[in-house]
Parts: C-alpha cells; sequence; structure tokens
C-alpha cells in the first residue's frame, strides 16, 4: 500500500515542482515570457467532464505537457468544467456521469474561482482527474493537502450558493459553442475546435503563436497538422446522452 502511494505522490510532487518552476520563471527576466504579451498569447479552452475518462486521459497525460514543456508562457488556458450536463428550465442539474460529476465539475469550477492562477487551480484539477482516471474517486478531497491548497474555501463556493452560479455559467458558455461541442475532451486553439485532434493541441498552439521569441519545446514539434496521419487518428470521447459510444448511461 505504500509502495502504491509513493508511486502516486512522487508524479504529483513532481508536477508541483514544474509549477513553482513556471511562477519563478514568469520574471521579467525571462525572455520567452516577457515577450509573450496577453494580446499575443494563444487562446486554449478545455471543455470537459470530470468522470469523463477520455477528459481524465487528457487532463492528466496530454493537458499536463503545456506546463511541463514551459508552453503555457505563451497561452491563455481555460478549463470549462460542464460537457455533456443538462441544465433544465426548474434549475435542477443532470451530468452524463451522475451524482459524483455534477460535484466534482462544481468543485473544479469553484478552484478555478477561489485560485484564478492557472499554475494553482490546474495542480489541484490535476490530482482529482489522476484520482478519477485511477479508480480513486473516493479520495480527491486529499488532493488539496498533496496539492498545498486549503479545502475550506471550496467548501464554502459549493455550499454557499456560488458553485452553482458557476456551473449555469460554464453551461450557458458551453452551449454558445460555435461550432456546438460534439463530445468531451473538446479543444479549442484561438476558437477553432481541435475536433479527434485534439491530442496534438501542442502543435496547434506553436502553429497559432505570432510572438517574436517561440518557445524551445515547440520547436521540436511537429507542425504538419494536416497530413493523412490525422485522418487515421480517432480519438476517443464521450458524446452526450443519446448519442452513440456513452461511458455510461444516463443517471435515472
Amino acid at each position: 500500500m505504500a509502495s502504491r502511494q509513493l508511486f502516486f505522490l512522487v508524479p504529483l510532487i513532481i508536477l508541483l515542482s514544474l509549477f513553482i518552476s513556471s511562477s519563478h520563471s514568469s520574471s521579467a527576466e525571462d525572455p520567452v515570457v516577457s515577450s509573450a504579451s496577453a494580446s499575443q498569447k494563444v487562446d486554449l479552452s478545455l471543455y470537459y467532464e470530470t468522470l469523463c475518462p477520455y477528459c481524465a486521459n487528457f487532463v492528466v497525460n496530454h493537458l499536463v505537457k503545456l506546463f511541463q514543456t514551459q508552453i503555457i508562457s505563451i497561452v491563455n488556458l481555460r478549463l470549462v468544467p460542464w460537457g455533456n450536463a443538462n441544465l433544465y428550465s426548474n434549475g435542477s442539474i443532470v451530468c452524463q456521469h451522475g451524482k459524483d460529476e455534477c460535484l466534482l465539475n462544481t468543485v473544479d469550477a469553484c478552484a478555478i474561482d477561489v485560485w484564478p492562477d492557472v499554475n494553482t487551480h490546474f495542480r489541484l484539477i490535476y490530482c482529482i482527474e489522476r484520482l478519477a482516471d485511477d479508480g480513486k474517486l473516493n479520495e480527491w478531497k486529499s488532493c488539496f493537502q498533496k496539492s498545498g491548497l486549503p479545502l475550506k474555501p471550496v467548501e464554502d463556493c459549493y455550499n454557499g450558493g456560488r458553485g452553482i452560479q458557476l456551473d449555469r455559467q460554464y453551461g450557458e458558455e458551453t452551449a454558445r459553442l460555435n461550432p456546438p461541442h460534439e463530445y468531451v475532451p473538446w479543444v479549442v486553439v484561438n476558437n477553432k475546435p481541435l475536433l479527434d485532434d485534439y491530442e496534438r493541441y501542442l502543435s496547434y498552439v506553436c502553429k497559432a503563436y505570432k510572438g517574436s521569441a517561440l518557445p524551445n519545446a515547440c520547436k521540436s514539434l511537429q507542425f504538419n497538422i494536416n497530413s493523412s496521419e490525422k485522418a487515421d487518428q480517432i480519438q476517443q470521447v464521450c458524446h452526450p446522452v443519446g448519442a452513440k459510444n456513452l461511458t455510461s448511461p444516463p443517471e435515472a
């Protein structure tokens, strides 16, 4: 048991150190970060739901590379935790993977609201998604201690009504997507969805960046994003309720 816990903690500690390093590298002395002004940064948005296994896989194994490679320095990253949930006229919300997903969607929404800095809220969301990916959902509260963040502000957000307000805002934003999202994870770069090529989002980000100093990590990426390889690469996704390939039936 101790070895399993250590296996989980080591990558999280490494990730935490990367966030600290990223924070330190964001000083005016860093030529890459300082050259990426707000107007030059690439907008990257992830529309997701917390218990879709493919969303968890994307966050844990792919989106984290944005921080590991320091490409985050040229990106405005937005996480939108709603996915395929439905908001009904009576105000109730039904999530594709049940009440636990609704809970964690709201926890993520509150974390983003409480800690707007992406380096802070992402490390918590990463931890929660890693637990979901490992089938350890009931341990999600441990992510606050592991991430060095207090639980109480998120509990207050969840219990005080702010959480449901955030849920509805994210639901409305997702509903306004043009073109509409077809599944999750739904990854958008500068308002253009990547569809089933979402795992190669870093190549799209680097190609879209128009700043003068391209991060070193971008130089080794494959920019041929319209190759025949893409046509044969169908990613696993969670479709909305009523569509094919659902990962779980809608809750009764």
